[in-house]
């Protein structure tokens, strides 16, 4: 053991709220970092389950439309598939719908899906199925507008809570073949395709790279006529939904600082009334020929233990909150405001270690301008010599 570290565990660091200082300061960082890491993980794995990550539609246009027919027997379905980042791609038909209910009308989005409900079987969002008072077994009278109006009934077999609860964004799930019915479509005919990745991460950047290698690739292999189909990036449909998840991460980052800076200052008060305590001890050490830098190694090893601990506090503390906010949903969201019901939480384990060690070493080297006192003590001036 040196020098340095003997004296440290010798020193006694008495100022209890600068452990709490700490604690609070980290567990507050620890939330912030897994709410934003829930909110990008919700938010996209919601956009995936309505539109996929990537969307490929016949020209680009309104995918809505009967008229907007893309083709599935085409060399590009075999070429997308081999891509690495593809974990699926899955036809679907959409069709906006009216659905009556007593006296109350309300339009919506349906969705063909090869694994949705049974044939005329539906799957409602729970919104849908508070505002029409809808439950599991009940018939309801949808209108699909065209060149003639065609009426279906649909069972509710399923309710689900929609990630993206907004109101333009709730949509029923039906089977394929009932929506290409509707729609007059063949089997081989959807409204668009939709492209689920993997290993691709949670930026506008990469779905974009994503986007235009699978649009490379269709481009290449397309053999019919007219425009070929067009691959678009979640992100390119909803732009305004990701630019809030940026600014969410600035909001972090400004967090991040703020507690990193509340937290070093408090320490920094702690260590000086510390070397003030023992300027006596500081002065003593120096007249024995120890050098400024090994007293202040000394306070400084002192110090980080103090960090340490209120490091693990806030880390156990935060976690723990991380954890029964993920499984309770207890904080409750409007997400007509924030896209979804409840408060999301991933718990990242590499973004979490990352903040602690940066946040302890800038801890650390804030707390470097207080060791600067000790060079300046006189020995001569503060050994007390009976």
């Amino acid at each position: 053991m040196g020098a340095s570290s003997f004296i440290a565990g010798r020193l006694r660091f008495r100022s209890k709220i600068a452990v709490a200082c700490i604690a609070v300061s980290f567990l507050v960082m620890i939330i912030a970092v897994s709410v934003t890491s829930g909110f990008r993980s919700e938010i996209r794995s919601g956009i995936s389950e309505i539109f996929g990550d990537i969307q490929i539609t016949a020209d680009g246009s309104n995918y809505i439309s009967d008229e907007s027919v893309l083709d599935l027997d085409q060399p590009y379905m075999a070429e997308i598939q081999e891509l690495g980042i593809v974990k699926k791609a899955v036809p679907a038909v959409y069709k906006a719908g009216i659905i009556k209910k007593d006296d109350i009308i309300q339009g919506i989005m349906f969705k063909g899906v090869p694994d949705g409900p049974d044939s005329l079987g539906a799957s409602i969002p729970s919104v849908l199925a508070g505002r029409l008072s809808l439950s599991v077994g009940d018939r309801m009278t949808v209108y699909f507008a065209g060149e003639k109006v065609r009426v279906r009934n649909f069972t509710v077999r399923d309710i689900y809570g929609a990630v993206l609860g907004g109101e333009d964004k709730l949509v029923v799930y039906t089977s394929l073949k009932d929506m290409q019915a509707v729609c007059g479509f063949g089997a081989g005919e959807a409204s668009a395709l939709e492209i689920i990745l993997k290993g691709v991460e949670n930026t506008p950047e990469a779905l974009d790279d994503a986007a235009s290698e699978i649009g490379t690739r269709l481009y290449a292999s397309y053999n019919g006529d007219g425009v070929p189909p067009v691959a678009t990036s979640s992100f390119g449909r909803f732009p305004q939904v990701f630019s809030w998840l940026d600014l969410l991460d600035v909001n972090v980052l400004l967090i991040l600082g703020l507690m990193t800076a509340v937290a070093g200052f408090n320490m920094i008060s702690g260590l000086l009334i510390a070397l003030l305590r023992n300027i006596s001890a500081i002065g003593i050490l120096k007249s024995m020929g120890m050098k400024d830098k090994s007293i202040a190694g000394a306070f400084l090893e002192m110090a980080s233990k103090v960090v340490l601990k209120g490091l693990l506090i806030g880390n156990v503390a935060g976690l723990g909150f991380c954890l029964l906010q993920k499984y309770t949903h207890f904080i409750t969201l409007n997400p007509e405001n924030y896209f979804v019901s409840y408060v999301p939480v991933n718990i990242d384990i590499v973004r979490i270690l990352a903040t602690d060690v940066a946040a302890f070493g800038l801890i650390m080297l804030l707390l470097l301008l207080p060791s600067l006192f000790i060079s300046g003590v006189d020995p001569a001036r503060t050994v007390k010599v009976r």
